[in-house]
């Protein structure tokens, strides 16, 4: 028989074994097998171990790093802070390194009293004319030594329902007032500005500046040397960015009649000049430009046929493939490289848990600018009422805290991509409006649903409608001064349409109505506890039914359960029972609820049936968007005690 030569067996590669002691274990077994002849000395001091364990050294290195690079591109698993900072901000989100902290400034100052008549018609009101308007960026500094800033200017020449004027007696003379305290509240926030300025000479495409500050919240303003705004965007690629504008007769001569609802106006624009920003490792930002040398927002937005397709000879064509239909629309130079000029840029930096100061602490104001009108005014006044100046905070500044840690950032960035910053359902749409920024208007309660049409199938006059699927119905109402409900005005609603476009779906319209407001009167009747004062208890009980139906708690659409509205009135102390009232009231309910509509006493007007909507003891709004608003509590609350526990009457 011929000899033959033995097969060698297939080594199984082990691919998980991939530290020391595996590759040294793998290496001796391969010897063993594929060299048994040339190498079987596996003595740990022989010099061929060496060589096998300077090899599995090596792979083990290769190994770790190689390991920890594929770990690292995973945002779920990354720990590096680069590696973190890159990937969050490529998805559109900014590590926060450090939050302000914000409160509400009570801004005071005081101006003489301007009298009128004589005798029994004497009368005196504040002369307004000594009114100030401060400008935003007003700095005031808290006992701690925390700087904060006021973000928008605070005109006590100005009331309306978004920024209310209070005003009071401040001093007297024999009764007679002869100084008024006129009270505003405006927002602020912590932090410190700073500016910076960076000379641009040639173009250079995707030019990149750094500031020198670190831990930056905000970029306030960036502005060339001809006067020209810089906006930023989230990507440059985006070339439409919102502006607001006071709303003025000069600015718009239409909406300037609303404007003490709405205060500004926003508006789209389109702008070549705009950067990102984006925050490195160091805490350091970075702004970015683009690639433009043309100062047209539409440099290069030509048809592009090589995106879309070639009918030219000899050229490729992808009208078979996939593709973007506005790809052939869009720049190539994602914005202006600034050139020949010099940037100004304004921005805060600053924050931290230690910025959350106590109430009635923020009381020192470092820098103000204030304007008046002296024409025609004392200027001793002036000068006093200069003085008088004065600014506290009657809550805690919250809201500041620490930069966040590199699970925070994974975590946040992942929902933050998830969101997608885009309106597709009610309520994104819901959080979108609520969002709005109150100096476009106060939008108080909201409520969307899907446009109807007429079924098409069964005739005009048919009754059944079918959902319209490309429109959305939009009902909102506002507050007034005396936070009663009231229809948006004009501004307001263009405002909201304005701020849509950048977030809703381009196939959805949506349309902008007023809901409806049912004024309401409430009428109960109690039985009180033996020894307890009857007057007390009632008033006790009508104020249980005002915290029931304080408008903070109601939305559009929201039903009055009777039996709810009797346990919070059957709560209040010395309360025995809750007795129905006998009149107008058939269906024998705990308690009565009226239907307040005559305009002449300052009611909406809104006729409603509350007996026909009222179903076991629930009354449902109107099935057009509606709410109960119980407008007047103080007269529209009838509380009666018609005896007690003990029997008394």
């Amino acid at each position: 028989m011929p000899y033959s030569t033995p097969k060698k067996s297939v080594k199984e590669i082990r691919y998980l074994n991939k530290d020391f002691t595996s590759f040294k274990d793998n290496l001796i077994e391969f010897t063993k097998i594929y060299f048994p002849k040339e190498y079987n000395d596996f003595n740990e001091s022989s010099p061929g171990m060496m060589f096998i364990e300077m090899a599995s050294y090596v792979g083990d290195v290769l190994s770790y790093y190689i390991d920890n690079q594929f770990k690292e591109s995973l945002l779920a698993f990354a720990e590096e802070k680069r590696t973190v900072y890159n990937m969050a901000q490529s998805l559109g989100y900014k590590p926060k390194l450090s939050s302000p902290a914000t409160t509400d400034v009570d801004v005071f100052q005081t101006v003489p009293a301007l009298s009128s008549g004589a005798g029994a018609s004497y009368t005196t009101k504040p002369d307004l004319r000594y009114s100030m308007v401060i400008k935003s960026g007003m700095e005031i500094a808290a006992s701690t030594g925390v700087t904060f800033i006021t973000q928008e200017d605070c005109n006590f020449k100005f009331s309306s329902s978004y920024d209310p004027l209070e005003i009071s007696i401040y001093e007297s003379s024999g009764n007679v007032p002869t100084t008024y305290l006129l009270k505003k509240s405006v927002k602020a926030s912590s932090g410190t500005i700073a500016v910076e300025y960076f000379t641009f000479n040639a173009a250079e495409k995707y030019k990149r500046i750094a500031l020198a500050n670190s831990n930056i919240t905000e970029i306030i303003s960036c502005t060339d040397s001809d006067g020209n705004d810089w906006y930023e965007v989230p990507f440059l690629a985006q070339d439409t960015v919102f502006e607001d504008m006071q709303n003025t007769e000069k600015n718009d001569d239409d909406l300037y009649q609303y404007a003490d609802q709405a205060p500004y106006l926003l508006k789209l624009i389109k702008t070549s000049r705009r950067f990102t920003t984006f925050i490195r490792e160091d805490g350091r930002t970075e702004l970015r430009f683009g690639a433009g040398t043309s100062d047209s927002p539409d440099e290069e937005i030509i048809p592009n046929p090589d995106t879309v397709g070639s009918a030219l000879p000899g050229s490729p064509s992808y009208l078979n493939t996939a593709f973007d239909p506005s790809n052939f629309l869009k720049t190539k130079a994602y914005g202006q490289a600034p050139s020949n000029t010099q940037l100004t840029i304004t921005y805060r930096y600053g924050g931290g848990i230690d910025h959350n100061v106590n109430s009635n602490t923020i009381r020192d104001i470092q820098s103000i600018n204030v304007t008046t009108d002296q024409s025609g005014l004392t200027a001793s006044l002036i000068a006093s009422t200069r003085a008088s100046i004065a600014v506290n905070n009657p809550i805690p500044a919250t809201g500041g805290r620490d930069a966040e840690s590199i699970v925070e950032v994974k975590n946040n960035t992942l929902a933050y991509f998830q969101a997608q910053q885009r309106a597709v359902t009610k309520e994104d749409y819901i959080t979108r409006i609520y969002a709005l920024p109150t100096k476009y208007g106060n939008v108080a309660k909201c409520y969307i649903v899907q446009d109807t049409q007429l079924d098409s199938k069964s005739g005009a006059n048919a009754d059944s409608r079918v959902a319209n699927p490309l429109a959305l119905n939009l009902y909102t109402l506002g507050f007034d001064a005396s936070k009663k409900l009231t229809n948006l005005n004009k501004a307001v609603k263009e405002n909201i349409q304005t701020y849509l476009t950048q977030f809703r779906m381009v196939t959805d319209a949506v349309n902008i109505q007023n809901a409806y407001v049912i004024n309401i009167g409430v009428k109960f009747n109690l039985l009180t506890k033996a020894g307890y004062n009857k007057d007390e208890v009632v008033l006790r009980a009508i104020q249980k039914v005002k915290d029931f139906f304080d408008i903070d708690k109601w939305q559009i659409g929201q039903p009055i359960v009777i039996a709810d509205l009797a346990y919070q009135i059957s709560l209040t102390d010395g309360v025995s029972a809750v007795v129905a009232p006998e009149e107008n009231n058939s269906d024998g309910l705990p308690i009565l609820i009226e239907n307040k509509f005559l305009e002449s006493g300052g009611y909406s007007g809104n006729l409603y049936d509350i007996k026909s909507a009222t179903q076991d003891g629930v009354i449902y709004p109107s099935l057009d968007p509606s709410i109960f608003e119980l407008k007047f509590p103080n007269v529209d609350v009838e509380g009666r005690v018609i005896g007690d526990s003990a029997g008394g009457s």
